[in-house]
């Protein structure tokens, strides 16, 4: 999708031709002597357009107005999450129709917050998977012009907001695509993509390479299955080379059966974004190559299947992780923390500043937040109080859990230095635990997306987060 950003008002708007024109208009509205501003004062005085957020009035080729189709939509008291509902309201009316330029236009001038969260909402609402259909249907909405009245001060949120879309519909494309369409070595490819785009390189390691590395918990997951396993290096370097970089590490399992701890058979095509948190990496170095912020980042995806065949681990099985230490498998179904572990102990080369991992690793934490935050956890206050705002200012939201160290008494065991699941109560906290054990030598956080990172039922689909959290997060630090 195109983005344009142009310099207009209500006035302005009536004159600009396009298939459909929408009008966020603020419950303070004061109209003006301009035909849209009339129409908007009789809808208002006839009771036939409402204030609240999301409600909408559809016009067809009104007198004196250069759109073919004009939507008036009420965005309440105008923040960011009205914002959001009024765009996603009227651009889902207007996607029926074959409208393929769309101009938008705010009666008032947003905040950075409200500007991002309407760009972010008309690409959510207009998004369609196509890769593997036959006959996909085409995104109609091909160009978007955001008028504002005044432009200087949030070009940069506008052109920043642009570039977290194309990351996040990046993110979408590839946790969209079904296991077969998206195994290690296809997202390995996706990586060597990247690589193309400006300041970023890519390395690919395979079995052998993982082998010297002695990274025994991440090949012992990749064992049950034909597909060979996949370690991705990715670089963006924007900085000098002798500052240190965030390390963002996405877990990669392109299928998860759960193994012989087999999952239930409802639903589990679902496990096929369980590799989210490997997309949300591909999205933000997407993000970055467009942007090109002063920073380095290191993002790291060990991908892999999560199968049953004959070779597979089985629960009581003892591995050895790079870092030396050994792990009972009690579980083989807890496989992310397996493979994020190793990829943590390949981090300490890169001397961070930080790391971040992503990963869709809990069902509790779904039951604790729902898919409203993400869950995070982290060693490092200061860290986390930045990843904290970030999602404040990107409206992608996480929200803080325990590290108390009670948590980690279940993860004890008889036969090796740790195990890896310490049963069903406080599940998402005794994951993080296990995962801080190997990340003592760097700030570190971990953000378990198991609740945001796709939505079920009607509107099955990756939903890119949390890209907007990531990238938010990396540009404030650079500045």
């Amino acid at each position: 999708m195109n983005f344009e950003l142009k310099t207009f008002d209500l006035a302005g708007a009536a004159a600009e031709k396009c298939d459909a024109l929408i009008v966020l208009l603020q419950a303070s509205f004061k109209p003006g002597i301009d035909v849209l501003s009339g129409l908007v004062a009789q809808a208002l005085k006839a009771g036939d357009l409402e204030t609240k957020a999301g409600k909408l009035l559809q016009l067809y080729r009104p007198a004196g107005i250069g759109a073919t189709r004009v939507v008036l939509a009420s965005v309440g008291d105008g923040t960011a999450r009205e914002m959001r509902q009024g765009v996603a309201a009227a651009v889902a009316a207007v996607k029926s129709s074959p409208a393929k330029k769309l101009a938008i236009c705010f009666s008032a001038m947003p905040d950075e917050r409200a500007l991002r969260s309407a760009i972010m909402a008309v690409a959510e609402a207009s998004y369609v998977y196509t890769s593997t259909k036959s006959k996909g249907e085409p995104r109609l909405i091909q160009r978007v012009v955001i008028a504002l009245p005044t432009v200087a001060r949030l070009k940069s949120v506008f052109v920043q907001a642009v570039a977290a879309v194309a990351g996040i519909e990046y993110a979408k494309e590839w946790a969209n695509r079904p296991a077969n369409h998206a195994t290690p070595t296809l997202l390995a490819g996706a990586a060597k993509s990247l690589a193309k785009l400006h300041n970023i390189e890519c390395e690919v390691l395979g079995p052998k390479e993982v082998a010297k590395l002695a990274m025994g918990s991440f090949m012992a997951v990749a064992q049950g299955t034909d597909e060979p396993l996949r370690f991705i290096v990715l670089r963006y370097t924007g900085a000098a080379k002798t500052e240190a970089p965030t390390v963002l590490i996405g877990k990669g399992i392109t299928f998860d059966s759960g193994g012989i701890s087999l999952k239930p058979a409802p639903e589990m095509d679902e496990m096929k974004f369980d590799m989210s948190g490997a997309a949300s990496v591909l999205g933000v170095f997407h993000a970055l190559a467009d942007l090109q912020p002063a920073i380095n980042v290191v993002g790291l995806i060990p991908a892999c299947e999560n199968l049953s065949g004959g070779r597979a681990i089985k629960p009581g099985d003892v591995v050895t992780s790079m870092s030396g230490q050994t792990i009972e498998i009690l579980n083989t179904d807890a496989e992310g923390r397996l493979v994020l572990c190793d990829a943590l102990t390949y981090a300490e080369r890169f001397k961070p500043r930080a790391v971040v991992d992503i990963a869709t690793l809990t069902g509790a934490c779904m039951i604790a937040l729902g898919g409203v935050r993400s869950g995070l956890f982290s060693s490092n206050d200061e860290l986390a109080a930045a990843l904290v705002l970030a999602g404040e200012s990107s409206t992608d939201l996480c929200w803080r859990m325990p590290l108390d160290d009670d948590y980690a008494e279940g993860l004890k065991s008889n036969f090796a230095d740790v195990a890896n699941v310490a049963g069903r109560q406080g599940g998402a906290i005794t994951a993080a635990k296990f995962l801080q054990r190997f990340a003592a030598k760097f700030a570190w956080a971990h953000l378990d997306i198991a609740g945001t990172a796709w939505k079920s039922g009607a509107a099955k689909g990756a939903t890119g987060r949390p890209v907007a959290l990531l990238l938010e997060y990396l540009l404030t630090a650079a500045k």
